[in-house]
This record gives structure tokens, sequence and C-alpha cells, in this order.
């Protein structure tokens, strides 16, 4: 669809020629500030729109930032409705709700996510703006509402909202009303006064009424301002005025129907066929009118209907589009559907056709679907899949398909298999299933070959047709992934990729990717690895450009998990950099791979350009939609916040992390419990972590898999921490981490390799096999030809890992240089924030005067968080004593501070 979203719903109304004047209802929408609901509330016909257009319209007060919503029927799906309030807000702020935009087409909707990220932009705003719902009675609903409930509870103070409605919404007004958050103007405020009747009627109408006559017109009609309207069009041309009017009564019921017969009456036969035939349009333009009424004049008809102030309001500054009054354009459907009702489903068929040759899917859809041309509005559907699912437009084509009726959707295969694909986006795996059989069986019985439709634009092809079974197979491999199949998940994914046409690149990637997401379960990342880069490049060259560079990040998590950091950095950052040309339509992109980088400069121990990646996918954190992904930002800020020292915002940030994991298609090879787990054992929690472990059933002598080498690990971790409470704690984890190097070398995984190793070497140092833990440690250290891009591995293990580092350091020879270089490294890392770290490969300096072995107990406990008299205790010694060799200490490493002396020691492999 080239709109779709209507960008005339979104202009604000041009007040109607011969207005009249209405200061005393300014003077209360000048109080529209200090609500939180301004609520315009009246039935059918009482300026409550033309109100708000004039006041709006009024500069003496100041210039308004207006976003401006004409809401209809169509608009009531809860996805809808925020699409287009979003893109309100969009036309008077350009640079408000990029994200919260991509959201709302990201199903499911996350109506709280999505506000909460329009209403973070909005509180950043500059200045005030007013939020108009204008005929907001066409929506209401209890999704909706609870919707506008939220909104309005955490709206900032520089957002105003106005609601314009027939009827009063299903909201909490008793409640705002009662804390004087509701500023209400009614029916009661909006009728017309005698002396706004008269500006009316002698005014802008020009009827030169006598002072008694208005009085009659405005006591029968009680001021309701359409009445007033109708009248007098019904007196302007009429010889005996007064006798009208004397005649005139009715009530709210009936004067309207009365009216309208009144003046549709001494309109001729051609203009009252054409408003009939045209009701059945929210909006109008002269050849749409022409197709549906039959007409060859329908422009200059919609400009001589404005000119006779016929309830006719443009919607644009080139007059090209109009709109019917409501009440009136209420009128004459009802008058249709009395007189002629087998015409409506005609006409509507006749505007669905208009719209389908003009590029109007979305209302071609909606006029078929009222004129019951059910199957014509299939295969519009149909004919709109390609570029919905290119657009990941998934919301527009699940709304559809939720209103086709099923019969419909069951005699076309294709709509039947996304059918499925809209029942797995809402978990129901065995209705996928069912829908998948189900367009099987009519592709196997030849029964997918439509009768050419001459209304339809051609698409003698039928791509999307031909792709189904390719289609139709990577659905599965989804369905066996989601249901943690992996070996049928790869079986389907390969039976796509052979079913799939050569130039049919979106399916490709799609099945390509469910491949590789496949080998990467089974823990082959060699094999995952060269499967998904051939996924991204078909997802590029198929236009999905979103999936492509989110996709970069599984590939990124691939890369790391072979071992290959550097080119995990380097594809993510050359895909930011591409993302960032495409601008805000990738911003989720963006968000995405920023969350991936400062997880890899975090753990090469950057903690300054880890935060600045995070930082910059905050804007869209709260904003972005439910996927299997969004919850890494949080894991990623829990990780950041744990290597602060900041446990209890780790604690916080894993629990939103896991709030938001949502299990799905990408594997979970880091479980957020795990996480937890590993942070509660570095706190000393061993009784929390331990329950972690009961409660999974994890033990060191299960089976080997790759989906559960991190809890496996995990355990190794809490086994190595309860060892010296529990001499026989750690005594199988030497076993387990053998049979897990084993594993990880055959598959590929070195970067797993690398932390088996150094988790042996701690369960080995521990157990007293400390020549044993050095080689572990060593082959740790020289595992990757990137050691720099692991410090975070090291450094999480704390001072048991620092001691066997620093023995690295000290038995270093010309044999180990390189392992004894990088534990140098990763020492000099160590130090307190604020020292300089040692970089990768540099000498230490000498020391000028050697260090005594009183001096070096003092410097290691120096380390530690004693203080000076808990350090002189420790030792035996006075206070005086401890300072001298303090002294010393500072004189021979030619420092001034306990913290510089530490850092330089442990560099060094002093201490």
């Amino acid at each position: 669809m080239d709109q779709p979203l209507m960008a005339t719903k979104l202009y604000v109304p041009v007040p109607p020629r011969g207005l009249v004047a209405r200061p005393r209802l300014f003077e209360k929408l000048v109080h529209t500030e200090g609500a939180a609901l301004t609520l315009v509330s009246a039935p059918a016909g009482f300026g409550k729109t033309a109100l708000l257009a004039d006041w709006l319209a009024d500069t003496t007060e100041q210039q308004r930032n207006v976003a401006w919503l004409s809401l209809e029927p169509a608009d009531s799906d809860p996805a809808t409705f925020w699409a287009y309030v979003i893109a309100a807000f969009r036309k008077t702020l350009p640079g408000i709700g990029t994200a919260a935009q991509e959201l709302v087409a990201s199903p499911p909707l996350a109506t709280e996510l999505v506000l909460t990220v329009l209403l973070n932009d909005l509180a950043a705003a500059a200045h005030d703006i007013w939020l108009v719902l204008d005929d907001y009675h066409a929506v209401d609903s209890p999704a909706i509402a609870d919707g506008i409930a939220y909104f309005l509870k955490h709206h900032p103070p520089n957002v105003h909202v106005v609601v314009s409605t027939r009827s009063d919404p299903g909201l909490p007004l008793s409640r705002w009303r009662s804390r004087g958050e509701l500023l209400e103007i009614r029916a009661a405020d909006l009728r017309f006064t005698r002396d706004e009747a008269a500006a009316y009627l002698n005014g802008a109408a020009g009827l030169g009424l006598a002072d008694a006559q208005v009085s009659t017109l405005e006591q029968r009609t009680e001021g309701w301002i359409a009445a007033l309207q109708l009248a007098a069009l019904s007196i302007r041309d009429r010889p005996d005025p007064a006798g009208f009017i004397e005649g005139f009564a009715g009530d709210d019921r009936y004067v309207v129907d009365y009216l309208v017969d009144e003046v549709l009456r001494h309109q001729t036969d051609n203009v009252r066929s054409f408003l009939e035939r045209t009701a059945v349009l929210d909006r109008l333009t002269g050849p749409l009118c022409d197709a549906v009424a039959g007409t060859q004049d329908g422009g200059r008809m919609l400009a001589d209907l404005e000119r006779a102030n016929l309830f006719v309001i443009p919607l644009d500054d080139r007059r090209d589009w109009y709109r019917y009054h409501h009440l009136f354009a209420d009128v004459l459907r009802n008058r249709l559907l009395r007189d002629d009702p087998g015409r409506v489903p005609v006409l509507h068929r006749r505007a669905s056709r208009w719209h389908a040759s003009h590029g109007g899917t979305a209302d071609a859809v909606r006029h078929a679907l009222a004129g019951q041309d059910n199957e014509f509005a299939a295969l519009l559907v149909e004919q709109a899949v390609p570029l919905l699912r290119r657009n990941r437009q998934d919301t527009v084509l699940f709304a559809w398909l939720r209103k086709l009726p099923d019969g419909s959707i069951r005699r076309s295969p294709v709509l039947t298999v996304f059918y499925g694909a809209m029942l797995m986006a809402e978990g129901d795996l065995r209705g996928v299933e069912q829908r998948l059989a189900d367009a099987e069986e009519m592709l196997a019985a030849a029964a997918a070959v439509r009768p050419e439709n001459p209304d339809m634009p051609p698409d003698p092809e039928n791509l999307e047709l031909q792709a189904l079974p390719a289609t139709i197979a990577t659905y599965r491999a989804a369905l066996a992934l989601a249901r943690g199949d992996t070996a049928g998940a790869a079986a389907y994914a390969r039976e796509a990729l052979e079913r799939g046409r050569p130039e049919d690149h979106l399916s490709r990637g799609a099945a390509a990717g469910f491949l590789g997401l496949a080998a990467w379960a089974a823990g082959t990342v060699d094999e995952a690895r060269q499967i998904f880069t051939e996924a991204i490049a078909s997802l590029h060259a198929g236009g999905n450009l979103l999936d492509g560079f989110g996709s970069t990040v599984i590939l990124a998590d691939i890369l790391l998990t072979a071992g290959r950091p550097g080119e995990a950095r380097r594809i993510c950052n050359v895909a930011l950099q591409a993302a960032a040309d495409h601008g805000e339509s990738l911003v989720r992109a963006s968000a995405e791979l920023h969350v991936a980088l400062s997880e890899m400069c975090r753990q090469a121990g950057e903690p300054g350009a880890a935060k600045s990646h995070l930082d910059a996918a905050a804007e869209f954190v709260e904003r972005g939609p439910m996927t299997e992904s969004r919850y890494r930002w949080f894991l990623a800020a829990g990780l950041l916040a744990q290597d602060a020292g900041d446990a209890g915002r780790a604690v916080s940030c894993l629990d939103r992390a896991e709030q938001l994991y949502r299990p799905g298609f990408f594997p979970e090879v880091r479980p957020v419990p795990a996480v937890r787990a590993r942070l509660w054992i570095r706190q000393g929690n061993l009784a929390a972590a331990g329950a972690w472990a009961r409660a999974l059933g994890i033990t060191a002598h299960d089976d080997l898999g790759y989906l559960g080498e991190y809890n496996q690990l995990t355990l190794v971790r809490l086994m190595i921490a309860e060892q010296p409470a529990d001499p026989a704690a750690a005594l199988d984890a030497p076993d387990l981490l053998g049979r897990l190097a084993t594993n990880a070398a055959a598959s590929g995984r070195a970067g797993s390799l690398m932390e088996i190793r150094m988790l042996q070497a701690l369960a080995l140092a521990l157990l007293g096999r400390r020549a044993q833990a050095q080689e572990a440690l060593r082959e740790a250290l020289t595992a990757s030809p990137e050691p720099e891009a692991y410090v975070r591995l090291f450094l999480d293990e704390g001072e048991p890992l620092q001691a066997l580092l620093r023995e690295t350091v000290r038995s270093g020879d010309g044999t180990h240089h390189g392992a004894a270089a990088t534990a140098r490294h990763l020492l000099g890392l160590a130090a307190p924030s604020g020292e300089e770290p040692a970089r990768l490969g540099e000498e230490p300096p000498a020391v000028i005067d050697p260090l005594s072995e009183r001096e070096l107990q003092v410097l290691r406990l120096l380390g530690t968080e004693l203080s000076g008299p808990e350090i002189a205790r420790a030792l035996f010694i006075s206070q005086n004593t401890l300072r001298t060799h303090t002294k010393h200490i500072f004189t021979k490493l030619g420092v001034t501070s306990r913290r510089s002396a530490v850092a330089l020691a442990r560099r060094h492999g002093l201490a």
C-alpha cells in the first residue's frame, strides 16, 4: 500500500464560512491547559467540530501546535487508532514518535509500551501541543479507552487532550471530575443562545427574520445548530417564511429527517441522486463520485454543494477531497437504505473497484467488505501480501484477515497460510498446523487456480501462490523451532530452500534464517555463520532491510560463540552505519545493533563505550516491540551495573529482562535466570544460586548440548564457590568441564572453549592441582587471536582468577610469553577506576628497589578493603610501623596513593 494512513484525516478542518463568533466558549477552552482532558460531548449537529476548528484557528492568544485526528469506525482497531494518533503528532511535530510508529507496525500490539515511548518523546518536546480526537464515539471501545486512560494518566504537562464525541466515552470521567481534572463542554453549552441564533439566521444566512421569528426557531430547535442550519436552507427560497416558521415543529428525533426532506425537496433530481449515491463514501473526490454515482461532473458538483453550504466540508487546501457533514451523511444513508437497500452494496462495490484501480488498497478492501463482495476483498488482500510482507505491515494484514469470512480465507491457499501466520503470532501453534495442512491440501488438489477477474490489476504470474510451498515449509520450520525441534526445523528450512525460486529473496532469506538458527541451536556455529550470512544477503536483496539489519545481531552472536569477536564487532558497526543512512525507518534495527555493540564493548573492558551504545538505544527501549530481542537492553544494562558495583540496579535490570523475554525462534543460549544466578554467586548469595540449580534440575552428569551449556557453566561457578564450605562440591567440576571442552572443540565453538578452559583453571587450582591449573589458564589466554575482546570473561571471576593471572605473569618465559602478556593486560584492566591500565604486550617498568617480604605482605593487604588499623592488627604490628612500611612501598613504586600502589603492583604481578 502506498498510503496506509489517510492524510486528510489529519487536517484541522477549515472553519465554515459565516461561522458565528462564540467568545463565551473560547473563554472555557482557554482552560484546556489545566485539565487532563477537555471533553466536548453533545449529540450530532451541535457544532462540536466547527467550534474546535474556529478556536484552533484563532491566533489572538497564541499559535498552537495541533495534532488533529478525524475518526471513523474503520479506525476502531487499536493498532489503527494509535497509528493515526502518532501520525497526527508527527504531522505537527515531525520529530515525534518515530519509534512508537514502528512499534505499532510490529504485532502483537503492546499498547502501554507504545504509549510510554510516545509520552517520553512528547515530554521532551519544546512546545505545548494539543491532541484533538474528533468524533471519538466512532471508535469508543474498552481496548481504546484503556489506552486513552493510560495516556491521560501519564501525559506530560505540555500535552493537552481534547475529545469531541456524540456520547460520553468509557473513561473514568467521574474520578477526573472530582479531582478537577476534567473540562466539559456539553450540549447545554453548545446550543445557540438567542443572540447567537439571530447572528446566524440574520447574519450568516441573511434571512432578515423578525425577533419573534428568531425566538420561535431558537425555542423550537432548542438551539440545535444543525436544525437551525437546515431550517435556514428551507426558509431561503420560500415565499412565506413566516408560515413555515409558524408551522415548524418537531423534536430531536424527527426534526433532522423532516428538515433534510425539506432541503432535498428543493434540490434537482440530479443533485438528490448524487447526494444519496455518494453518501456511502467517507471521503469524496470528483472522479470517485463519478465512478460510484454514475455521473460525469462530480468535481463540479462537490464545488457547487460547498458554495451552497449543503453540508460539504473540504479536507484539503486544494478542494480536491471533501466529506459530508456526519449528520447529513447519516440521514442520506438512512434514506438510501429505506428507499433502495439493494443499491447500497452495488455502490460499495463500485467504490472498491475505483480505489483498487487507484492504489487505495485499504479503502478498496473496506468497501468490498461493506458491499459483501468477500471474494473480491480476499483477492485484494492476497495481492497486497507481498508488499505488506516486505514492509513488515503484519498488523494491517492480520486486521484484514480477521474481517474476512472464514470461507473466503479457506478458498485461498495464500490467505490460509498467512492466517496461520497470524495464529502463530498469537501463540496458537495447533491452529497454525491445521491451516498449513489445509493450504497443502488445496495445493495438492490443484484448487489454487483462480479464474481471471477483470476488476483486478493484472497479476499474471501470481508469484505469491508460486512461492507458497516454500512459504509453508518456512512456517513449518518456525513451528519446529518454537517447539524445540531443531532437527525438524533444519529439515523444513532445507525443504523451503529447495522449493523456493532463486529470485524469491524474501522467502529464501527467511528459510535460510531458520536453517541458520537451527544450526546455531545445535551448536554447529561454523555452519550457522555461513548460512546466516546468506540469509542476510537474501533479505537485503528482497528489500526487507529491517530484518536484514536486525539479523546482523544474530550473526554477531554466532560469531562470538565461534570465537570471532573482531568480525562480530565489524559487521555490527557496518550495519549500524548503513541503518543510520536510511534514517528513522530503521530506528529499531539501529537500537538492536547498539545493544549488541554495547555488550561487545563491555566484554572488551570498554565500559564507557558500552554505556554510550546503551544510551543510544535507550530512546527506543521503552517503545521497542515485544520481540525475542527487546529484553537484551535490560540484560546489557544489568551486566554494566554489575561491573560498576551497583548490585541493586543489576538485579532490577535482570528482573526486567526476564519479564520482557519472550520464548520464540531464537535459541536461548544465555538464559536470564542463569545470568542472575552468576550475579548471586559473585555476591556470595550461594543459597539463591543453589535454589536456581535445584529448580532447574541441573547436575554435573547431565547430557551435553549447546543450549544447556550456559546453565552448566553457571553450575560449575556455583560448585567452585561452594568448595570452601563443602570440600566435595567441586570434585565433579573437572570432569564436566572436560566433556564440555571436547564438545565445544568438536563444534568449532572457540568462544565457549575459552570460558571452559578458564573455569578449568579455577577448579583445578581449588583442588590443589596448580600446574594443571596454569596449563588450562594458558590455553584459555591463548585460545583466541583477540584476547583483548574477552576482558570481562576473566575479570568477572574476581580475586581467585586474578591470583592465577599473577602466577602466569611471574612464571612467564619465552614459551608462555603470549599468555603472560595477556595476563598482565587483564591485571592492568582490573585496576581501580581512574588508573591507567597497561597496554597489551607492554613490558612493566623496572622496580627501582625490590620490596621486602614484609612490604609485599603489606602491599597485598592494601589491595583489600581492610582499613589501616585492621591491616596493622592482621600483621601484629603498630600503626606507626604500618605507616613506615607504606611510605617505603610508595617510594619504591613511585606512587603517592594506596590505590595507585595496588594497581601498579597488580600490573607487575607483585600482589
